[in-house]
């Protein structure tokens, strides 16, 4: 998702020696200057930002370590603001969170997704419906929250999108539920009686939280409608949805020193746990192909149990790992995102996300093969995968469409994976699996 930025900060990099002079910092302050514009930075941000580079690289002493620092340092600040990153509970549950924006910004996906986001960190999260002002977008959000297992609070019989946001806290205060996310109305731009009902939603909730959500595909004009959000009702926070788009991504740079308020997420993908929080010390490494392990960790955490985890471990140590572990491992994967996302995270594989462009595991015609093998599988198969002989691997290529030549092949590859996972699961595992992740990212980049 920072794909472009990044290869423009890297250019610019690439420009300066270790030891240098100021024409190649000049040099490589109007090749940063090209691309930061290309990509959509606010032209005053993209002023600013080349000044005070400019002024810490000499500060420090003209080199390229030197100009990484100041490049590091100074977009850290103009990603940060005052305010709370990521989200943060209430003393006293519920916590309450506003969710506003235009129509067709993807708010009501966005809160679907946040709700899942809090899901997955334990959290007792309910819906209300109280965007009466779009067609089909109550319908819409039923349909999400059924498929996300999400508790969604509607009244059919209900006009009023302040009574129906009073009865929805009623119900989150007396059921226990952790967070509200309330779904208000939006417009195709902003006008009076679209604030006049969000004034009156506000005042009767007393929220804790005002997000809004802006459509990175819009650009500066998303910059500038939130602007107007948080001047006549006051906003707490940003969510950028779409930015996994065809948008060029530099509306993430303007938007905390712009608006005044901080980003706190950003959508990277279509699916429902393609939601992550923006933490600007985090992303900053990210733009700069460093990777970001902690929210990988913290990723990670939200889907894989701990104890479960062990006990895989185990199992693969003594090598009994066995097809229903790997199915429940490819589900606990497909939470985490996208392959490409999960990549720009791991230092050194950055490189490696932009090439793998928008691939989906899950739905790849690969993976669907494999489902189709193993669910040809009998409850005995796929426990013990020893037990497959040639006429059993007949059976099952039958019944996924497949051949056996096919189906052998899977079963090979398994098997390596099986053993490859034992080699590294020992003592000295991980710093085996960094070698040989690093040897693959240079063979790749060859």
């Amino acid at each position: 998702m920072f794909d472009v930025l990044t290869d423009s900060f890297k250019s610019a990099i690439n420009k300066i020696r270790f030891s240098d002079d100021e024409k190649a910092l000049k040099n490589a302050l109007e090749t940063l200057k090209k691309s930061l514009l290309k990509a959509d930075v606010y032209h005053k941000v993209t002023k600013d930002l080349l000044l005070s580079v400019e002024a810490d690289t000499k500060k420090y002493g003209i080199g390229q370590k030197q100009f990484l620092r100041a490049i590091k340092e100074n977009l850290t600040k103009v990603l940060s603001a005052n305010g709370n990153q990521g989200f943060v509970f209430a003393s006293k549950p519920p916590t309450v969170a506003l969710m506003m924006g235009l129509q067709g910004s993807g708010k009501t996906t966005t809160t679907v997704k946040l709700a899942v986001y809090l899901k997955l960190r334990k959290k007792r999260v309910l819906i209300a419906a109280c965007d009466l002002q779009r067609l089909a977008a109550v319908e819409q959000l039923r349909q999400l929250c059924l498929q996300n297992e999400i508790d969604l609070y509607e009244n059919k019989n209900e006009k009023d999108p302040v009574k129906i946001a009073k009865e929805a806290l009623s119900k989150a205060k007396e059921e226990f539920y952790d967070v509200l996310l309330v779904d208000t109305a939006g417009r195709l731009a902003i006008d009076n009686e679209l604030m006049e009902e969000l004034s009156h939603v506000k005042n009767a909730l007393e929220p804790h939280e005002q997000f809004y959500v802006a459509d990175s595909m819009s650009g500066q004009d998303a910059v500038k409608s939130a602007v107007g959000f948080h001047e006549k009702i006051g906003i707490s926070g940003v969510i950028l949805s779409k930015y996994d788009g065809d948008g060029k991504g530099g509306i993430a740079l303007g938007v905390a020193s712009q608006v005044g308020v901080p980003l706190r997420f950003i959508g990277i993908g279509e699916k429902v746990h393609d939601l992550e929080s923006f933490i600007p010390e985090r992303i900053v490494n990210r733009l700069m192909g460093e990777g970001d392990l902690a929210t990988l960790a913290e990723k990670t955490t939200t889907v894989i149990d701990e104890k479960e985890a062990k006990a895989i471990t185990k199992k693969i140590q003594k090598g009994e790992f066995n097809f229903n572990d790997f199915l429940a491992q490819m589900d606990s994967v497909k939470k985490l995102g996208s392959m490409k996302s999960l990549l720009g995270m791991i230092p050194g594989l950055s490189s490696m996300a932009g090439q793998l462009k928008d691939m989906d595991l899950e739905n790849s015609s690969e993976m669907k093969r494999i489902k189709a093998m193993i669910s040809s599988m009998t409850p005995k198969e796929r426990l013990s995968p020893s037990v497959l002989n040639n006429s059993r691997k007949r059976r099952i290529a039958q019944g996924a469409g497949l051949s056996q030549i096919e189906v052998n092949r899977f079963l090979k590859q398994f098997d390596n994976a099986s053993k490859l996972a034992k080699r590294f699961s020992g003592k000295g595992g991980m710093a085996n699996l960094q070698s040989m992740l690093q040897n693959q990212n240079r063979n790749f980049s060859r």
